[in-house]
């Protein structure tokens, strides 16, 4: 049985259409307009097939949001198994991992997989609940990152680094007291963490970590934005790779 997901809108359902993750499209069936002209011919183009749909019906399947008039059908992302992540790092001379401790913005999620994607990372760890997932937005955003980089859903973190930890990765996170990220050594396997937007890692997380690493900084404000924090780190081990 497939999970579907849905998307409403018509701002998320035009770029689900456009990222060619939509199933199926339901609109209002008394709705009239140039965004019906234009649904409908985006829909045609990508081959998804149109139901009419009452609007209590449309109603009911967002939960009361406001849909306006369109709801999407969508494919779940297909995640990769951690195994898939661990076989890669086996063969990979300075394999780096990262994972994403409760990231909830998406375009944030979607520029680190940019740039996960530009400097050889091996794969990216999420964890199932209180964290962004793919979205179409994240895919979007990506560039076509998602099809590159190998992405695993977790639904225990902390049981994940244990794995990492029995296979031989030294853990770093990210923190305003640490070792200098220009100090920073990046041989042999990493795990990289990268924490929420605002909390940052998470307690039971931060015990498991081996190394914080900080980016120095000078300016008046006390911190960088994650996909921005976590490409400077990223390119510090691509520096450093032999």
């Amino acid at each position: 049985m497939e999970h579907n997901d849905i998307v409403y809108g018509v701002h998320a359902v035009t770029e689900s259409l456009q990222a060619n993750t939509g199933n199926k499209l339901y609109i209002q069936d008394d709705l009239r307009g140039k965004n019906v002209d234009k649904m409908k011919a985006l829909a045609a183009d990508k081959k998804v097939s149109i139901s009419w749909t009452p609007k209590k019906t449309l109603t009911e399947m967002t939960e009361g949001a406001v849909h306006q008039g369109f709801v999407l059908r969508v494919s779940e992302f297909a995640y990769a198994d951690l195994s898939v992540i661990l076989e890669r790092a086996e063969t990979a001379d300075n394999p780096l991992i990262l994972i994403l401790d409760g990231l909830n913005d998406p375009h944030n999620f979607g520029s680190i997989l940019r740039t996960a994607d530009a400097t050889n990372v091996t794969g990216v760890i999420i964890p199932k609940h209180r964290a962004v997932g793919v979205t179409p937005v994240v895919a979007k955003t990506s560039t076509g990152a998602v099809e590159h980089v190998p992405i695993a859903r977790v639904t225990n973190l902390s049981q994940t680094l244990d794995i990492l930890k029995e296979r031989g990765f030294w853990v770093f996170g990210t923190d305003m007291d640490g070792t200098p990220s220009t100090k920073w050594n990046t041989a042999g396997k990493l795990a990289l963490i990268i924490g929420n937007e605002g909390k940052g890692i998470s307690a039971n997380i931060k015990k498991q970590v081996d190394e914080m690493i900080t980016i120095p900084m000078s300016g008046h404000v006390q911190s960088l934005n994650a996909s921005v924090a976590a490409a400077v780190l990223m390119y510090e081990v691509y520096r450093n790779r032999p």
